[in-house]
C-alpha cells in the first residue's frame, strides 16, 4: 500500500482534527456538569417563593415605579408551572407612563433588582392613548420571572 502523498496526509490531518474537536468539546460539557449543575441550584434558591413571591413581586415593582418617578398601571399576572425543575414562570403585563427619562430609569431599577425579571417586550402605547403630559409615554410591558415551588 503506497504512502499518502503530502497533502492527502494535510488533508487526512484537517479531518481528524475536525472529528476530535466536537470530542473535546462533549468532554469538557462532562466535566464541567457538576459546577454547572450545582449554579443552577444556587441560582434556583436565590429565587422568591411562589407562597410569598406575588406579593413581593407587586411591592418590589411599585416601589421601583415609585423610586424612578413613572405611574405602573393595570398588572396582571399568568402563572406556568415548571414540574421537572420545581418552579414557577410567572409572566406579567403591566403599562408605565412617565417622561422617557423615567421609563429608562423603571428598566434600569428591574436590571438591578435582586430579583430575576426578564424583560420581554415593550410596546409604546399609541400617542392618542397618552393622557398624561405632553411629554410623557405610556409603554406597554411584558415581563417574566421565576419562583421556587416550596
Amino acid at each position: 500500500m503506497p504512502l499518502p502523498t503530502e497533502e492527502q496526509f494535510h488533508k487526512l490531518e484537517i479531518q481528524l482534527k475536525m472529528r476530535e474537536a466536537p470530542i473535546a468539546r462533549a468532554q469538557k460539557i462532562r466535566e464541567d456538569m457538576p459546577k454547572t449543575q450545582k449554579d443552577c441550584e444556587k441560582f434556583e434558591t436565590m429565587l422568591l417563593p411562589a407562597s410569598s413571591g406575588y406579593s413581593s413581586v407587586t411591592s418590589e415593582l411599585g416601589q421601583i415605579a415609585k423610586k424612578s418617578g413613572v405611574s405602573l398601571q393595570g398588572t396582571s399576572f399568568k402563572p406556568t408551572a415548571i414540574p421537572a425543575r420545581g418552579l414557577t414562570e410567572l409572566a406579567m403585563e403591566s403599562t408605565i407612563e412617565g417622561d422617557y427619562r423615567n421609563v429608562i430609569l423603571f428598566l434600569n431599577g428591574l436590571q438591578r433588582s435582586a430579583n430575576i425579571y426578564e424583560v420581554e417586550s415593550l410596546t409604546l402605547a399609541p400617542q392618542k392613548d397618552n393622557k398624561g403630559p405632553a411629554n410623557a409615554i405610556k409603554v406597554q410591558l411584558q415581563l417574566k420571572t421565576y419562583f421556587r415551588n416550596s
